[in-house]
């Protein structure tokens, strides 16, 4: 609750907090829409391979063009603008640049901008969940050994959650399960690009009034987000993903606590600490009522009759029982928030939210039959959805992260919903990311082993 107290006094001493972001699509675009109006944080770059397309995002958002006319990062830095560039490495070489924003939505790219931003003594928030959920573990060790902060981005869903986490732990409490509502039907399940838009329920119009990519949104509707998303939340928190996939129960704000606790006291969870979904959407297609579709939320439990009497004194909504309770944020307004995790990396080196360990993983699974030859084409495509599993039943199963599930042949047949191995597979680019991976796997691998 201190942040804008210690980012103005930097502001008075003349040193603002100078920034770097890399990806300018929505979430860049949002990023940007308020940090034109943060005194005391300078957004000394933006790079973007489409320049054009960075500067649309910021006039887009209402940036002057006099302030986004730097002609190369000593420059913005000398005239206190924004220097606009399709050159990542040309940013991180700005030793001034203290802290950067990976946004690019790419798990290969996205881990090979961390490395470099690491190499070059940059703290880094990671927008980019596709690649903090298959190698983020291993990114954040390397930045803690150079003393600096690698941290997840406040104002999406995972570290939002996670900070609920912290707040049920740090209170006292047992983490019930801990989640984010979505959206969801099991028919989506099998959504592709070309099908997408029908299901948001948007025009062409609204889509190409905001430069909308259907392959990232289509993610958001197989699924494929949502495994990422809570294998990343297991990660950060060392709660667990449930043993065959999230299975995204139906429940508004006043059925979470009941839902979202144990099958032994009559929820939905297998056992205590997982990871979950609040389907917003019946599997017939009602809406939930009261349904938290842009939240986010935790449920706990009280330890005894006297915290118990507490919920009810208080006003909490609690299972029929009393005994679990839930607490929820229900809006997440993704970057627009992101400067809460660059202000807590730079000025009280701390992540808002961070994978510390191997616990869950989002792996490729298929969305039809396929066969030898045939290509996977990663998040949101038309070959395979992401499920999001225990790390020790992925590593059993030799499972291929989502993440490398990018222009990757087949070579042997595989079924539907047939999650897939790296045996199946013909992996012959990205061996650097791939090689980071297994050192990943081995470096952070589970003490005990799920069959499979």
């Amino acid at each position: 609750m201190n942040l804008y107290s210690l980012l103005s006094l930097r502001a008075a001493n003349g040193r603002p907090v100078r920034v770097g972001l890399i990806g300018a699509g929505k979430f860049g675009s949002m990023v940007l829409a308020q940090a034109q109006r943060i005194e005391g944080l300078h957004m000394v770059a933006v790079a973007d391979l489409d320049v054009s397309k960075a500067r649309e995002s910021m006039n887009r958002v209402g940036w002057p063009k006099e302030r986004y006319a730097a002609t190369s990062c000593a420059d913005a830095i000398k005239s206190g603008t924004t220097f606009i560039s399709d050159d990542v490495k040309a940013m991180l070489q700005c030793g001034e640049i203290e802290c950067v924003i990976e946004a690019t939505g790419h798990p290969i790219a996205g881990t090979r901008h961390a490395l470099l931003a690491i190499e070059h003594n940059k703290h880094v928030v990671m927008v980019n969940v596709e690649a903090d959920v298959m190698v983020g573990p291993i990114l954040a060790e390397k930045a803690r050994a150079k003393g600096l902060i690698y941290s997840m981005a406040y104002g999406d869903q995972p570290a939002l959650i996670c900070e609920l986490v912290d707040w049920a732990r740090a209170t006292g409490f047992e983490v019930t399960s801990a989640g984010k509502g979505m959206n969801f039907e099991p028919r989506y399940r099998y959504s592709t690009p070309d099908t997408v838009w029908g299901l948001f329920g948007w025009t062409e119009e609204q889509v190409a009034a905001d430069n909308l990519n259907p392959k990232l949104y289509n993610s958001f509707t197989d699924g494929t987000k949502a495994a990422i998303e809570m294998a990343a939340v297991a990660n950060g928190t060392g709660l667990d993903c449930p043993d065959d996939g999230l299975a995204f129960p139906p429940a508004g704000l006043h059925d979470l606590a009941r839902v979202f606790r144990p099958v032994s006291d009559g929820g939905r969870m297998a056992r205590s600490g997982l990871v979950d979904i609040a389907a917003s959407q019946e599997p017939d297609g009602r809406e939930v009522f009261n349904n938290i579709r842009y939240g986010v939320f935790v449920t706990f439990k009280a330890h005894n009759e006297y915290a118990r009497a507490c919920f009810k004194q208080y006003g909490l909504l609690t299972d029929p029982s009393g005994w679990y309770a839930s607490m929820w944020r229900p809006f997440h307004i993704i970057g627009l928030e992101t400067s809460i995790s660059v202000l807590s990396a730079v000025l009280r080196n701390e992540p808002t939210g961070c994978s510390k360990e191997f616990r869950g993983d989002a792996v490729a699974t298929a969305k039809k039959d396929m066969q030898p030859g045939e290509m996977l084409d990663g998040e949101g495509g038309y070959a395979v959805w992401a499920n999001a599993i225990p790390a020790a039943r992925s590593l059993d199963l030799k499972a291929l992260p989502i993440g490398l599930a990018h222009n990757v042949k087949l070579k042997r047949p595989i079924k539907k919903d047939q999650i897939v191995s790296f045996d199946d597979v013909e992996i012959v680019n990205d061996l650097d990311v791939v090689k980071l991976r297994q050192e990943m796997e081995d470096r952070f691998r589970p003490a005990k082993s799920v069959a499979a």
